[in-house]
């Protein structure tokens, strides 16, 4: 690819249209501001996207004005920013030096020691400020604990940092002048066909995706990133679906949830929550806020890792997946649309568009669990999926996924077996838990051991059984 042209990063930066020709496509955001740019307010901790250190915030035009998304620097590629505005703390104050009210909330509440992770969590505040302060919504505890859980603090505790969240909103009000960013990002060009290309419609990334399979696909590189800043891999060509508007798109019918493939994760998962309200808690622990911001749902499924959380979900929901090409659209149940570890059935041009999800039924009673070290911005040990059908009594149909387990996210065909006809008891649940914890060979590693893994998944089935009929107790799970 040495003939292919170089791209020019646009966005817009205080108040300025930042300009930036030759940047590589595997930079990532971060190494521009710090290294182009000097901003030495974005910190390099973790490089993977788990501390927060590097959180900035993204504001993307919309139909209503500008998306605001804090988001992790360290493993954003630099163009995937293109056309937007970027905030860094170093931006927040006002001319004369008056402190953002998120920044002011800090000083006040004593939420700094050490300082090195202060300026992220005052991004994930800012994005807190411009969701919810700025809309009349009362930050609560609860949701600052959501919104902050991708910012880890070693020194000063979160006591109050999350007094710094409720506090912020009853500071003097400081308003983004959204006009007047609107006004230059509306002078910025798409970015052209190059070494990094974002098409903005299907039909020109299908073409760019036959023309160079080779290319890397991308979306918001939450495991790409990984490649990139700890492989240290590079890619001549990147393919960033993103912006295509098709693959954004989130529908409804009466049976079908739509899901496009460059929904992010947290779009994704409200929708999903909206039809399954019980599903929201283990969206919250998808990963942190800014993970979600950036990742897509398709991103999760096509990338495949068997400890990926979405796909059990999606299996025990039934899922279909559309795939994509110049030679036209194909269906693939998810059950089938995995190979091998990281492999999948999609052929060199195509691409992954859209989820489709069956929408809940009166019968159903779908719960899942994600079992890791860490209560959040963790990587699940195991990751189980319950979704069964309950008529006259009995189980008249069991799916069942689960993640951590095998090479790559499966179903459990002989558990599912078990409880198929059984009656909806105690005792159907209880038969069929060894079966559960030996269905599959799992692995040791720094997560659990496999007779964990194996143990796990058999308590699950009663905690499961337990919470259907609201009668969670210790002794029932020892």
């Amino acid at each position: 690819m040495s003939g292919m042209k170089q791209s020019v990063l646009q966005f817009v930066r205080r108040g300025d249209i930042v300009s930036l020709p030759g940047v590589a496509p595997t930079r990532t955001l971060l190494e521009v501001l710090r290294e182009d740019l000097g901003c030495s307010a974005v910190k390099e901790g973790c490089g993977e996207g788990d501390c927060g250190a590097c959180t900035v915030v993204l504001g993307e035009p919309t139909a209503d004005g500008l998306s605001y998304r804090a988001i992790n620097s360290c493993i954003r590629l630099a163009h995937s920013v293109h056309g937007m505005a970027v905030w860094t703390a170093q931006d927040l104050p006002a001319p004369d030096g008056t402190l953002h009210p998120c920044q002011q909330a800090m000083v006040d509440c004593h939420g700094s020691q050490c300082g090195f992770c202060t300026p992220g969590f005052v991004m994930s505040l800012f994005g807190m400020y411009q969701n919810r302060v700025l809309a009349g919504e009362t930050v609560s505890r609860e949701n600052a604990q959501v919104d902050l859980s991708g910012n880890l603090c070693r020194c000063t505790g979160y006591r109050p940092i999350f007094d710094a969240a409720e506090a912020m909103g009853a500071l003097p009000r400081m308003q983004v002048d959204q006009a007047a960013v609107l006004a230059q990002l509306r002078q910025i060009a798409p970015a052209p066909v190059a070494d990094y290309s974002a098409p903005t419609r299907l039909a020109d990334l299908l073409k760019q995706r036959a023309e160079q399979p080779q290319a890397q696909l991308v979306a918001g590189c939450s495991d790409v990133g990984l490649w990139v800043t700890k492989q240290h891999r590079q890619f001549a060509q990147v393919l960033d679906v993103t912006r295509v508007e098709e693959l954004r798109q989130l529908s409804r019918t009466p049976d079908m949830l739509s899901i496009g493939a460059a929904v992010t994760l947290h779009d994704a998962y409200a929708a999903l929550v909206a039809d399954r309200p019980q599903l929201r808690r283990f969206a919250e622990r998808f990963a942190g806020l800014p993970v979600r911001n950036s990742g897509t749902l398709g991103g999760n499924v096509a990338n495949g890792s068997p400890i990926g959380d979405s796909m059990p979900l999606l299996l025990a929901m039934g899922a279909t997946l559309v795939l994509a090409s110049v030679r036209g659209e194909r269906r693939v149940a998810l059950d089938d649309f995995y190979t091998g570890y990281r492999k999948n059935l999609m052929v060199a041009d195509e691409v992954l568009v859209a989820i489709e999800v069956p929408r809940p039924v009166s019968d159903e009673h779908l719960r899942v669990y994600k079992i890791s070290k860490r209560q959040d911005d963790d990587i699940s040990a195991v990751c189980l999926a319950l979704n069964l059908r309950v008529q006259d009594g009995r189980i008249a149909a069991a799916r069942i996924g689960a993640g951590g387990v095998a090479a790559t996210p499966v179903r459990a065909p002989r558990t599912e077996a078990a409880l198929t006809g059984q009656p909806w008891a105690r005792a159907s649940f209880e038969a069929a838990m060894p079966v559960l914890a030996q269905e599959f060979s799992p692995i040791s590693d720094m997560r659990a051991s496999a007779d964990y893994r194996r143990s796990v998944l058999g308590r699950l089935l009663l905690r499961y059984w337990a919470e259907e009929q609201g009668e969670l107790q210790l002794e029932a799970l020892s």
